[in-house]
């Protein structure tokens, strides 16, 4: 039972992974496969428990099941590639919330049906197959569950890949299937008295979708407070199934467990205690300042623990226990194990999708804490009173079950809890509006609209003549924003989260017409649209995000090959202050290959929020110098010195930079599994990264160009030398209010850097603001830094 446990859930994790690649988010496929694993296991319980408790020959059931498993697991590693292009198909690139959902749902549980049905027959099965009773077995099950989801998310899939993985559950199975017989035998089929009562089955029903929506409730409250990676989702699965082993296994050992009423009077305290510990969580994590990514991951299994553990613990004795009263009540186990898991199923939509957004996740968990009080037969003793007046107060009282980061001064413009994230938008006391996924990541900020612009206006002004343009990915909307402005561009952008459109409305600043906005997931839009466009731009999504990896891999890239014009041109932001420079090689590694002749692109001169292109184009990736909009200038990008010298990288310095480099693909999700190394425990200061990159790429600017022209060349050359002088100077200057004191940091070096080259002006404009703040207090020494730009270049210097 332990080694069928552990494949199961294994399967678990892989299947969750390779459906969120189809489904569009892997909040999104945790919802789906959990339904579908718990919708199958009803199936298989209710429809082959009673066929296996009146055999006599169990041990054939047993084996069979554990055989079919691995069978249909073997399946699905070689036809989940096509079964996942038929739901793309379905699902298509703009369905509706309705639509996705159910096909979502639908898919996972008619694809995963066999090998579903099969686990939910094999605990029946076990049952007489063992003299021991139920709780043990469910213990040992459970613990394997445990052993796998951790061995799979830790080890197998960062190591194997996702299929092999698999392959190793299917082993399990088989292994399972065959020694069965070599240590087991049959036991004769305890007699039940008849029928009496269906009052166990609703109680298993009832418990069953109870316990599932606490799990999917407290899971989806913890991702604002953790770091939301593919750890944080193993270490709050494995706690939870923990704490259901250790509650089985304690059931069986002391029997003051066995109350029902005591049990679902305690699960109803539980629950709130669970609250509490939702509640004080970021503070929890705050507390402890996690430095090394042994100790965040710890302080996320802490979390886990205080919010879990003692629930859950009675939720695996409370099973148990209504087990036991169904088995007095003449009902046989498969059909009690069978509507536990119906049950089970039902959690995930109306608890996920439907309650958590509609009411808010504290209203939603106070549901289940007065659920469980609701089965209580005897509501008026004093057992009930206290759980339910401390529900009560928590609805009427409580602050809602919302993270959002508020800084001193600020105030909350907008909040939404969706689906699948809570997003939030804050003004600070200096009126910077920040737009936030889940309190943890920055989607914009009305603080960055100029570099936002320039990561639309770079990849539109490489393109000869841009008509049509795809950004995937919104955030605050102001890169769309100003793509839109661009005379001539039909701009669509794709957004996976319905709030993020709602809370971009706030960053609209009325310029211009606005990108026509799609609520639809980035992979799937790109695989089921036929459009073509001469330009997409897709954002800079966070790697270690649940799901953001998948954003990167090899096989995203050719299907956004596949929706270029000809002559159409990608650009994939990256943000190096999120990704560590080994993650960096890896997606440049992928990235070429689809673009081998791809080019890098540094989108501003910012130390503490670099943000890296890369940029690839069928037919290879020259450029040509030409008279650039008047929009362009608004944003720095005013010369073709500014466009063209924003490339750091050509091609075959990139090729050099990634040679080596493990490729990210679906099936070997790497950037998923090591991006959150940086993220729980950064090894260094994003300028740092910066500089480093900088140093290991070079760029031929001659290889750059449309037609030859060894004058630009050279000069483009001198602006990225230029450049790397600049960004070394900010590095090692400290910052100070005084005009004099910053002329005598930097003036004499930024006088230096210009000289290198003249066009590049990002250290002409610190230099022009130092002039105008010394212009009244010491004007000697404004005219002489004036004289000296003037010198270099005669028309930087005016005031």
């Amino acid at each position: 039972m332990a080694a069928s446990g552990f494949s199961g859930l294994g399967y678990q994790i892989v299947w969750t992974q390779q459906f969120g690649l189809v489904l569009g988010h892997e909040s999104a496929a945790v919802l789906a496969v959990v339904a579908a694993f718990f919708g199958g296991l009803s199936l298989g319980s209710l429809l082959l428990g009673k066929r296996i408790e009146a055999s006599a020959k169990p041990l054939r059931w047993y084996a069979g099941c554990e055989a079919l498993i691995g069978f249909w697991g073997g399946v699905l590693m070689l036809a989940m590639p096509v079964a996942s292009g038929a739901a793309l198909q379905l699902i298509g690139p703009d369905a509706t919330p309705l639509w996705h959902w159910g096909v979502a749902f639908g898919a996972s549980f008619l694809l995963l049906l066999p090998a579903t049905a099969a686990m939910g027959a094999t605990l029946p099965a076990m049952a007489r197959l063992s003299a021991a009773d139920v709780a043990p077995l469910y213990a040992a099950n459970t613990l394997g569950a445990v052993a796998g989801v951790l061995a799979t998310a830790f080890w197998l899939i960062p190591a194997w890949g996702l299929t092999a993985s698999a392959g190793l559950c299917v082993a399990f199975n088989l292994a399972s299937a065959l020694l069965a017989g070599m240590a087991l035998q049959g036991r004769p089929t305890p007699t039940l008295g008849p029928w009496r009562s269906n009052r166990p089955l609703w109680m298993l029903a009832a418990t069953g979708l109870l316990g599932i929506a606490y799990e999917v409730l407290a899971v989806r409250v913890l991702s604002q407070v953790a770091e939301d990676t593919v750890y944080t989702f193993a270490l709050l699965l494995a706690v939870y199934l923990a704490g259901s082993a250790l509650g089985a296994a304690a059931f069986a050992r002391w029997p003051g467990l066995r109350s029902t009423p005591r049990l679902l009077q305690a699960l109803a305290l539980s629950c709130l205690l669970g609250m509490a510990a939702l509640w004080g969580a970021e503070a929890i994590k705050q507390a402890l300042q996690p430095e090394t990514f042994a100790a965040a991951l710890s302080t996320e299994a802490l979390l886990a623990v205080a919010v879990f553990a003692l629930p859950t613990l009675l939720m695996g004795a409370l099973f148990c226990q209504l087990s036991a009263d169904a088995s007095r009540a003449g009902i046989p186990f498969s059909r009690a194990l069978g509507v536990n898991t119906l049950g089970a199923m039902l959690a995930a939509p109306l608890f996920g999708v439907a309650l958590a957004p509609a009411l808010g996740p504290k209203l939603a968990l106070l549901l289940v804490a007065a659920g469980y009080l609701r089965l209580l037969p005897a509501w008026r003793s004093a057992g009930w009173w206290l759980p339910a007046a401390a529900t009560t107060a928590l609805a009427l009282f409580a602050p809602p079950l919302a993270f959002i980061a508020l800084p001193d001064g600020g105030r909350v413009l907008s909040y939404r809890d969706g689906a699948m994230a809570a997003v939030s938008v804050v003004e600070d006391a200096t009126g910077v509006a920040r737009l936030h996924i889940n309190n943890r990541q920055q989607e914009g900020s009305s603080a960055t609209q100029h570099v936002d612009g320039r990561q639309a206006l770079l990849p539109l002004l490489l393109h000869p003549a841009p008509q049509r343009a795809l950004f995937l990915g919104l955030g605050s909307g102001v890169t769309a924003g100003v793509a839109a402005r661009l005379p001539g561009v039909q701009v669509e952008a794709v957004e996976l989260l319905p709030e993020v459109i709602a809370a971009s409305a706030l960053f609209r600043t009325g310029e211009g017409p606005a990108p026509h906005l799609l609520a639809a997931d980035a992979r799937r839009y790109v695989r089921t649209a036929t459009q073509r466009y001469d330009v997409i731009v897709s954002d800079n999504f966070h790697p270690a995000r649940s799901g953001s990896g998948a954003l990167y891999t090899v096989e995203h890239f050719h299907a956004v090959r596949e929706r270029l014009a000809p002559a159409g041109l990608f650009c994939q932001w990256l943000p190096l202050h999120q990704l560590d420079i080994a993650t960096l090689r890896s997606i440049a590694a992928s990235f070429q290959q689809t673009f081998p002749d791809g080019v890098a692109l540094l989108a501003s001169n910012s130390l503490d929020t670099p943000t890296l292109g890369l940029v690839g184009r069928a037919g290879g990736t020259r450029f040509q110098p030409r008279a650039w909009p008047e929009l362009a200038a608004r944003f720095g990008l005013a010369d073709d010195f500014a466009v063209l010298g924003s490339v750091i990288a050509d091609a075959a310095a990139l090729r050099r930079f990634a040679a080596g480099a493990p490729l990210n693909s679906d099936d070997r999700p790497w950037v998923a599994y090591r991006a959150p190394r940086i993220t729980y425990a950064p090894d260094s200061a994003p300028r740092d990264r910066l500089l480093d990159v900088l140093g290991e790429l070079q760029v031929d600017a001659s290889t750059l160009l449309t037609t030859p022209d060894a004058g630009l060349a050279m000069r483009l050359t001198a602006y990225a030398q230029a450049r790397r002088s600049y960004l070394e100077l900010g590095r090692r200057t400290t910052p100070s209010a005084d005009p004099a004191v910053m002329l005598a940091r930097v003036g004499p070096a930024l006088l230096a850097v210009l000289r290198q080259s003249p066009d590049f002006q990002p250290a002409a404009q610190p230099l022009r603001r130092l002039a105008q703040a010394l212009a009244q207090r010491d004007p000697a020494a404004a005219r002489q830094l004036l004289d000296a730009l003037t010198r270099i270049r005669p028309d930087l210097a005016s005031l």
